[in-house]
Parts: C-alpha cells; structure tokens; sequence
C-alpha cells in the first residue's frame, strides 16, 4: 500500500510539474515504477485541468477537450497529457462506450511504454482509444458524447499510424493505453 501511495503521488507531481521536453522522459520513468505495481487495483483522477478548453496543447496537437467525452475518466491515470507513438494496427474493434479499441504494434524504441499488463493481455500492443466515434450500446456511457462527433479517420488493420493523445494507465485493467487520442495520421 506504501508502495502505491509512492507511486499516485510521483504520478501527479509529475503530471503538474513537467514540461513538454520532459514528458517523454517523465512517463518513461512513471512507466517504470508503474510495471511494478499495475498488477495492484488503482484508481486516480486522470482528467487534467482546463477541459473546458477547446484548444490544442501546445504544438503537439492534443485536445484537452476531448476529456469531456471520455467514459469514466477517474480511471485513466494520466502519465503524459500528450504523446506521440507509431505503429502498425493490429485489430480494431467497437466498444459499448461508443469508442473504437484499437491495438497498435508500436514501432523500435517505443516498447518502454507498455506494461506487464499490455505484454500479458495485449500481446505486446499499445491500447488506442478514439472516443466517440460508434454507437453507444453502455447505458452509463449514454452522456459521454452527447453534442459531439468525432471526426478521427479510422484506420484500417495493417496500417502504419502516427498516433497523437494521452498516454494513460487504465487502472481497471493496468495496461497503457493512449486514450483520447487527438489525431492519427496514415504514414507511408
């Protein structure tokens, strides 16, 4: 429990005090204290501040409003408000929350962002989670994207993505996940 106390306040003193040039390195090392406990039951308040915006942070690219429209935010624990990976998706599915699960085979360099978790349940993948853009079948979610459609082209299984969004634990499960995700670009 010690171990855990450690860890959600590293979590949140580095969510307020990074910059964009250390996130990366910030959620790299969160990341790692995170492989040791993501097997533990978590729950945090991962929306970040000034959701009400409806602006992009920084040159980045990622829409803190979207947050808005996240099912059960108080979930996601936030380890970078803005992260951009690439990979190949490998399968693409509809979930009741009116999001689109997808897994994405991250590129060289990239594997320190996933956990235990993501290696055992996820086949090595990253979870991608574009909200709001499928029918909502979940009862409790019915709220969550009431006055908004997502406009995300989804991609297909086998492309190759650049993906721009949060990059989150999902404490339910304790796998990472990039969730909202602001833009997905096709490369070539």
């Amino acid at each position: 429990m010690k171990k855990y106390r450690l860890f959600k306040l590293a979590a949140l003193l580095l969510i307020f005090s990074c910059s964009s040039n250390q996130n990366k390195t910030a959620a790299l090392t969160t990341n790692k204290a995170t492989d040791s406990t993501s097997d533990q039951t978590q729950t945090g308040n991962a929306q970040p501040a000034n959701t009400d915006q409806q602006t992009t942070s920084g040159a980045s690219g990622c829409n803190e409003a979207l947050w808005k429209h996240v099912y059960d935010p108080t979930r996601l624990q936030v380890l970078d408000k803005c992260q951009v990976v690439t990979g190949v998706i490998e399968e693409s599915n509809a979930d009741p929350d009116g999001d689109q699960h997808m897994l994405l085979k991250l590129d060289k360099g990239q594997k320190d962002l996933l956990t235990k978790k993501n290696k055992k349940k996820k086949q090595g993948d990253l979870v991608v989670e574009v909200v709001c853009v499928n029918n909502i079948t979940r009862k409790r979610a019915m709220g969550a994207c009431t006055g908004y459609t997502n406009n995300i082209t989804l991609p297909a299984v086998g492309d190759h993505v650049r993906v721009t969004g949060s990059y989150v634990i999902d404490s339910h499960n304790g796998w990472a996940e990039i969730h909202p995700v602001s833009r997905i670009e096709k490369m070539k």
